[in-house]
């Protein structure tokens, strides 16, 4: 009985007058029997360009779903190539201002994938590149050994080389020769005599293990030692590889670290170009340990990109090849057809990119991504959005719409691991260089070579562009400053945080889910017009500070 004005009455305006009430336990049955009208869109009609032309990520919104687990259940497992799966769905780009050895290490332990940077020499491209996999280790089947006349003074400087002090001491100074001893940092630290061989200092009482034993049996090894290393030897006491403690560690704290199933190596990619110089480039880094090769070109769809991943497929079988850029369906069909394991879907999206301003070319990133996934999922071939993301929303919509993973630029430059230093901008803030490997200034970059006349023909950024041979260089991108972000190891997280709970939100409990809802229709869209984008920020308010987390 409807109440008026506090009064019980007999009669009142109704909700709908010329329809019956219906029994509030039916609304289930009756929504999944009668109601005609669904909400929002689906994934075609959202995307169709004939009818809403091209859309970019702040064009519409992903409607909610229902809850029925906690956002800690939902899973970010997603493969990045045909072989490999990560367990987050985060990239660091190619830039040379984003990705070096310091954020590629620290992208695959939070369970993500730096792609190194190739605006440099190859020989020091190569060298990040092993920084990354001598990081963490199960079994380091390589490590760096010492003679017995190796002087205290040369391990510390192999120490400054390679961030780590712990070197085994053989007779003949390499591996599968017999142990006589360690040096850890202790040793050497403050021995007076830099010039004394390390035999003076090294420890001999070692603990062992034998040749055969099992990562696991290793580890409850070395947990029960006070040793910061354990050499695994053959029955002759011969040198065959190490585990660290420090590696131990490593694997409690950050357990969604990406590595290799049979070395426990952390994963490790980097960039190339598709000049016939890029071969002697990749050889070096396939001898550095490369696990993922990733052909950096504005524009994907070309003869050298499709020879070098025909060359590659062929002459480097255990490397993986991600192509691209692409936007269209017929660029990443060519792609494709060549044998790519991954592709790169992005052009112009980039924060500091001006490719669709000034060459007229590209396509909004939404669409995009939601077109080239949609094809490459029929192939098996994942696809990663690369461009356009500037918050976790933008993330989960472009793993909506069918990528298997998000590449970011700016939204990780500024961070502790971004390559450059801190400096303080014009309004008293602390602030990185951030800059398009098509500005001006990365082209003109003479670090990519090995001197600086061969700088000016190298450089990645030109190489990107295709822009070696041009007299006049036509930018692509810019230059400017981004806000400190800190360290990575918390914004990552936070940024997995929310994507975990946006899922949550949308119903999904993992990422496979939701690109499954989304092909099935389960999962809506609703067009955003200017006002319901301005509805959606921040509005009305005098002031405010826009803390991210904490």
């Amino acid at each position: 009985m409807p109440l008026r004005n506090g009064d019980v009455g007999t009669s009142g305006p109704q909700l709908a007058p010329d329809n019956e009430i219906l029994d509030h336990k039916s609304a289930l049955k009756f929504l999944k029997d009668d109601y005609k009208h669904q909400d929002g869109l689906d994934v075609e009609t959202l995307l169709d360009s004939k009818s809403n032309g091209g859309l970019t990520y702040g064009d519409f919104l992903i409607l909610p779903g229902y809850i029925g687990f906690p956002a800690s259940e939902v899973a970010l497992d997603t493969r990045v190539t045909k072989r490999i799966t990560l367990k987050t769905p985060l990239l660091s780009s190619p830039m040379d201002t984003v990705t070096e050895h310091s954020m590629a290490i620290h992208m695959a332990l939070l369970g993500g994938l730096g792609v190194v940077h190739h605006n440099c020499s190859p020989d020091d491209q190569a060298e990040m590149v092993r920084k990354v996999k001598r990081f963490e280790n199960g079994f380091i089947l390589d490590p760096v050994v010492l003679s017995p006349t190796t002087t205290v003074r040369e391990a510390k400087q192999l120490k400054e080389k390679w961030g780590f002090g712990g070197f085994p001491v053989t007779e003949n100074g390499t591996l599968r020769s017999k142990l006589v001893g360690m040096i850890t940092t202790r040793d050497i630290q403050f021995h007076p005599t830099p010039s004394d061989p390390v035999t003076s200092v090294m420890s001999t009482d070692l603990v062992t293990a034998p040749s055969g034993t099992t990562l696991v049996e290793a580890n409850a090894v070395l947990s029960k030692s006070k040793k910061g290393k354990l050499p695994i030897v053959d029955s002759s006491h011969n040198l065959i590889s190490l585990l660290s403690r420090s590696d131990l560690m490593k694997n409690l704290h950050y357990p969604l670290a990406s590595k290799l199933p049979h070395s426990k190596q952390i994963i490790c990619a980097a960039a190339i170009g598709t000049r016939p110089e890029d071969k002697d480039r990749l050889q070096k880094l396939a001898d550095a340990g490369l696990d993922i090769v990733v052909l950096d070109s504005s524009q994907g769809n070309s003869i050298f990109q499709i020879e070098m991943i025909k060359y590659i497929k062929e002459k480097y079988p255990e490397l993986d090849v991600i192509g691209g850029n692409v936007v269209t369906v017929a660029q990443a069909a060519n792609l494709i057809a060549a044998g790519v394991d991954g592709l790169r879907i992005g052009m112009g999206s980039g924060s500091a990119c001006i490719t669709q301003e000034v060459m007229a070319v590209g396509r909004p990133q939404a669409t995009a991504v939601y077109n080239v996934s949609s094809f490459a999922a029929r192939f098996g071939v994942p696809c990663i959005a690369d461009g356009g993301v500037q918050n976790v929303g933008h993330i989960v919509k472009g793993l909506a719409l069918g990528a298997s993973t998000v590449m970011m630029g700016g939204l990780l430059a500024g961070t502790t691991e971004s390559p450059g230093k801190y400096f303080m901008g014009r309004e008293g803030q602390l602030v990185k260089t951030y800059r398009g490997m098509g500005s001006i200034d990365a082209m003109e970059d003479k670090k990519a070579g090995s001197s600086a006349q061969g700088a000016v023909k190298s450089d990645a950024g030109k190489a990107r562009y295709f822009s070696e041979g041009d007299r006049l260089l036509v930018a692509q991108g810019v230059s400017g400053s981004v806000l400190d972000k800190g360290p990575v190891t918390k914004f990552v997280p936070y940024l997995l945080a929310g994507l975990q709970h946006s899922l949550q939100d949308i119903g999904m409990k993992s990422l496979t889910a939701l690109r499954e809802g989304v092909r099935d229709g389960e999962v809506r869209f609703e067009l955003r017009t200017v006002s319901a984008q301005a509805e959606g920020n921040v509005h009305g308010l005098h002031s405010f500070e826009k803390k991210l987390y904490s």
